[in-house]
């Protein structure tokens, strides 16, 4: 049986990271070979598992680790549907990226230590998925932020890679501490509603109190106003994570990492541990009360909101990037932005079938952006740079690249036929998406949230054709000898792009695999009752066309060049001059959070109470003068005459023998 193995998931990379970590100088391309085989192996169990409980099964494992009170927290494994298909995913793309990193780092001095740390932290994602309870999910999230720091500050003599790793652990620390916020929180109304006999709530036998089981069996228990504060606080926590607004900030500098990093962290592994959070917690989402607008729980509300922006405001910035890294990284913020949207309008109306939408589209993703970031890697491996206005004409030099990263460009951009039910993996995974937001709108009279998704769709097709055009067709723009990369970094991208391709037709199955999830759990999700919904055609058919649209717009500008781009691109272009400057979060960030928050208030702060009251009042005011006045006395004493010394050292030992005879001598 393979889940009785199914801590090795886990244990497997977490041997290859200490293995590495200390061999891998001494080993064959810096120890690669060890993480590889472990993630494989990794990759092997969970699909073994997979096929042991596909349709309705679930592996639950746990063992007690600690008491607090009256309550006892443990550690254990949950591998239910919505846990199974993130394990295959994140297994399968690192898998492909080591192996692809084996050429891509093939000349870095430190490659052993890079092996090393992606092992670790592939090892953190896997724990993340398999948690059964919200503070072993904690303590995983936190060493995928901590490995990370380390990954995009890999090249730490490079003062734009430290200061990018150190934004990044910041940032994602705001959410993190929002994040266990809500795990205390939760802690405490679950601890009063045990401790309360009149709520009658019992754990079972084999259960824990922050076990994700124990927490929905408690939600109706759960004063609503604290629950929806909870799921803000963990939504808190994914905002970090996952990049959303306001916190989005660091993904774009975490381009400063090797491009296989960007691919894991943009891919397979960080970004979507926020989106699996709300997914993996979406009951309580769903449960909280509907103050703000009627009909839709206000967690979701929220989600929704902060998903449907994130998308539109990042895919605006994605326009006017130069960086292919940076191009690419704002395209993950919108796409995440996506899956949240989803999460948040369909899981107002469609119940537990949001969890499917958005994970669909989870897993889509990661396949066609780990895609897209490997063939920039091998771009950037064949040309030596990063910006795209010093590429052009490298189809014919870089033709497997070339063509894959074409793949992976309609994908994103949701490319397919309708009604015939042909189309790339973002095609199946975007459209329900759009589809479910205006079906949101249907119900609710709120199209904000789907005017949102249309519109960063079609921002989305023109920023990756408008890419691809600009690397790949017209003239060489640079004296640079391209050349198609190793079949070792190849061979991954051609994998990579048949799943962005034909991923898709899975569709169906994957939608009620993962819509059972939380049935089989014992949680009864309620759905949008009322006539099923069919939308009309051109509802079918917007997604495609702003696809199409925005295809055409970046063939006709970047391709044939119908339009002078320089009357644009100029600094006296207000709007270029703001996105560019991406709305000068950057410099917001920097000099009002950074220097005015941190160093004016923060520092000043701490230098009034170190210098002021500590060395000030503490130190020089009760210390030193106490410590003055005792040197006094002792200094009186010491008089230099050997007959005082004598007596009071004889006065002393009389004095001790005194005592000793009335402890023990029973005077």
């Amino acid at each position: 049986m393979f889940s009785d193995f199914a801590a090795l998931i886990v244990l497997l990379p977490v041997i290859a990271f200490v293995l590495t970590l200390f061999l891998g100088k001494k080993l064959p391309h810096g120890g690669a070979y060890l993480p590889i085989a472990a993630i494989a192996g990794s990759f092997i169990i969970s699909a073994g598992i997979f096929l042991e409980i596909y349709p309705e099964g679930i592996v639950q494992q746990s063992i007690p680790w600690f008491s607090s009170g009256s309550s006892t927290m443990n550690m254990g494994i949950l591998i239910d549907p919505l846990a199974i298909v993130m394990l295959l995913m994140v297994t399968f793309v690192s898998l492909l990226i080591h192996i692809y990193a084996v050429g891509y780092m093939s000349h870095d001095p430190a490659k052993s230590r890079y092996f090393a740390e992606t092992s670790l932290f592939t090892a953190a994602m896997l724990s993340v998925i398999l948690s059964d309870n919200i503070l072993q999910f904690f303590i995983s999230w936190e060493v995928v932020g901590v490995c990370s720091f380390l990954l995009i500050g890999f090249w730490y003599h490079k003062p734009s890679a430290a200061a990018a790793a150190k934004k990044a652990f910041l940032v994602t620390r705001i959410g993190d501490v929002l994040f266990l916020a809500g795990i205390v929180m939760l802690y405490v109304e679950l601890a009063r509603i045990i401790e309360n006999p009149a709520n009658a709530f019992e754990i079972g036998s084999g259960n824990f109190i922050l076990q994700f089981k124990t927490m929905f069996e408690a939600i109706p228990l759960i004063d609503k106003t604290q629950l929806t504060y909870i799921t803000l606080l963990f939504f808190g926590g994914a905002v970090g994570k996952s990049g959303q607004f306001p916190l989005h900030g660091w993904l774009p500098d975490a381009m400063e990492g090797p491009t296989t990093v960007s691919a894991l962290i943009h891919a397979a592994t960080m970004v979507t541990a926020g989106v699996y959070l709300v997914a993996r917690t979406f009951p309580m989402f769903a449960a909280t009360p509907d103050t703000i607008s009627h009909g839709v729980p206000d967690a979701l509300l929220v989600v929704a909101y902060i998903g449907g922006f994130t998308a539109l405001f990042a895919a605006t910035m994605g326009l006017v990037m130069n960086d292919i890294k940076r191009v690419l990284a704002y395209s993950t913020v919108s796409q995440l932005g996506y899956m949240m949207l989803a999460l948040g309008t369909a899981g107002a109306v469609l119940g537990s079938k949001a969890v499917g939408i958005s994970m669909f589209h989870l897993i889509s993703h990661a396949f066609f952006k780990a895609l897209l970031f490997l063939c920039a890697g091998s771009v950037i491996h064949a040309v030596g740079t990063n910006d795209i206005r010093e590429m052009g004409g490298l189809f014919s030099k870089m033709k497997i690249t070339a063509v894959t990263m074409f793949i992976a460009a309609l994908s994103l951009a949701g490319i397919g036929i309708p009604f015939l039910n042909i189309g790339t993996a973002g095609f199946f995974s975007k459209d329900m998406i759009i589809e479910g937001a205006f079906e949101y709108g249907e119900v609710t009279g709120d199209m904000i949230p789907y005017a949102f998704a249309v519109i960063a769709a079609l921002l989305t097709s023109i920023y990756i054709f408008r890419l691809w055009f600009m690397a790949f067709t017209g003239k060489p723009r640079s004296e640079r000898h391209s050349h198609e990369s190793p079949s070792v970094m190849t061979i991954p991208l051609m994998i990579l792009a048949v799943l962005a391709l034909f991923f898709g037709f899975s569709h169906t199955g994957f939608y009620g695999y993962v819509e059972s999830n939380f049935e089989l759990m014992g949680v009864d999700l309620g759905v949008h009752e009322g006539e099923p919904f069919h939308p009309s055609v051109i509802v079918i058919l917007l997604p495609v066309i702003v696809g199409v649209v925005g295809f055409l717009i970046a063939y006709l500008i970047y391709n044939k060049r119908i339009l002078d781009m320089s009357k644009i691109i100029s600094s006296q272009n207000p709007l270029y001059k703001l996105l560019y400057n991406r709305y000068y979060e950057p410099k917001i960030g920097a000099d009002l959070i950074g220097v005015k928050l941190t160093h004016d208030v923060a520092a000043q702060t701490g230098e009034f109470i170190d210098r002021k009251i500590i060395d000030g009042l503490v130190i020089d005011t009760i210390i030193s003068s106490t410590i003055f006045k005792i040197g006094e006395v002792i200094r009186k004493m010491q008089t230099g005459v050997v007959q005082n010394y004598a007596s009071i050292t004889i006065l002393g030992v009389a004095l001790l023998l005194v005592l000793l005879r009335l402890e023990f001598g029973g005077i």
